[in-house]
């Protein structure tokens, strides 16, 4: 007899998870709160799938880093200070959590995920005829200045000593790993293994397979409670009145704790802000994707079109664009890649999108022990694109009973319980 499985949240994590339990054999229905063409923080950002990306946000520098660019409204990185309890305990927990062994203890289950992922995104890609173009050409660290070029060899020959090839680059290498854009660098590292693709032609796609293969989509429907008894989730509020299902996932982005509320179910987490703009027709086009390290920037090729995104602005459930942040990224731009101006932006919108950021950067990620039937799948930050598909395989491997193919203790979602 096939079994049920609600989940709850349409963004890139909840999509996958309904596609890896489908093809477990469950049936399937998604809950989201948008509508079929609902803007989320799967759509407009810059769709990198990075193995590079092995250090969580929490790590060693990061607080001191926050508080110097606090009051900078330009950023590329900043809290804004509420007197709210749970930011408070969340701001302390990150505090905690960032230090050098925590670091250490991450980077391999990082480097696992995204490599796992990157698994699947092939697998996907051959499935589909590449409909989401994927590009596998690595990724490029750019550095402005030579400190920072120090810093990231250093991470390079972290990333090597976990089985990461990386390339230290010198800036006439650089330039002839990527003839496409003229650069002003000191320097740059290549991560051969990192690639990407465009998110909105990706859900798209993933959203027609889950439709054809007989997912249950409720849309525009918001969770307002829950009916609970013997451990187990009985039962789903909505707008659109009650869902059961066998088994529960709350895979609902930045809105997860809000929507877990009434669980009893400690899950700090804040919603970090990010920006991209996209030029439809660039002037140069570079081959690789990269990212602009002293300014937090990543530089995406999308096509014909080019994008750059950026920041991570922790403001609560507060989606409204700063114009001082897109400013900051576009006043980034010109001094990595000079053939860039102000011309080539004006009048162009700023998307901006809510990334679900835990206090020691890892995700959450399995069962939780106050319910038997209910699992997390949420707090991937600004990951959760390069994590969304191994993260709903995983999960569908735990919905099975079967042991999860990864090491996944460390994702518990009941850490801080």
């Amino acid at each position: 007899m096939s079994r049920s499985v609600l989940i709850i949240g349409g963004g890139v994590v909840g999509l996958s998870t309904a596609y890896y339990a489908r093809q477990k054999g469950f049936d399937v229905t998604v809950v989201e709160r948008g509508p079929r063409d609902h803007d989320c923080c799967s759509l407009g950002n810059a769709g990198m799938i990075v193995p590079s990306h092995f250090v969580p946000l929490a790590a060693p520098g990061m607080v001191g880093y926050g508080l110097r660019m606090m009051f900078n409204r330009e950023s590329p990185f900043t809290i804004r200070p509420r007197l709210e309890p749970a930011l408070l305990d969340w701001a302390w927990k990150f505090m905690r959590a960032a230090n050098a062994g925590h670091v250490a203890r991450s980077a391999p289950i990082l480097r696992d995920l995204h490599l796992g992922s990157r698994c699947c995104y092939e697998e996907l890609a051959e499935q589909s005829g590449n409909a989401f173009g994927l590009v596998q050409q690595g990724l490029l660290m750019i550095c402005k200045t030579e400190p920072t070029f120090e810093e990231e060899k250093h991470l390079a020959e972290m990333a090597q000593r976990l089985g990461l090839p990386g390339e230290i680059l010198t800036p006439e290498q650089a330039a002839q790993r990527d003839p496409g854009v003229r650069m002003d660098i000191a320097g740059a590292v290549y991560y051969p293994q990192d690639c990407h693709l465009t998110p909105q032609k990706f859900m798209a796609w993933l959203t027609q397979q889950l439709e054809q293969e007989g997912v249950e989509f409720a849309w525009s429907t918001e969770v307002t409670g829950w009916r609970t008894g013997d451990h187990r989730i009985k039962a789903v509020r909505t707008t659109q009145g009650e869902l059961s299902a066998d088994e529960v996932v709350l895979a609902g982005g930045s809105w997860t704790p809000t929507v877990a509320r009434g669980l009893g179910l400690r899950l700090p987490m804040q919603a970090g802000k990010g920006y991209s703009i996209t030029l439809p027709h660039p002037k140069q086009k570079p081959n690789h994707c990269s990212i602009l390290v002293e300014a937090r920037v990543a530089v995406t090729p999308m096509g014909e079109a080019l994008r750059f995104a950026g920041t991570m602005e922790v403001t609560g459930l507060d989606e409204s664009i700063d114009p001082a942040r897109v400013n900051g990224i576009l006043k980034s731009i010109p001094a990595y890649f000079p053939e860039f101006g102000p011309d080539d932006f004006r009048g162009l919108p700023a998307w901006s999108g809510l990334r679900p950021c835990s206090p020691d950067g890892l995700p959450y990620v399995g069962r939780t022990g106050w319910y038997a039937n209910l699992s997390l799948a949420a707090g991937h930050a600004m990951m959760g694109l390069s994590l969304g598909p191994i993260t709903g395989k995983l999960i569908s491997e735990i919905l099975s009973g079967e042991t999860p193919s990864l090491d996944i203790r460390a994702l518990s979602p009941d850490r801080y319980a």
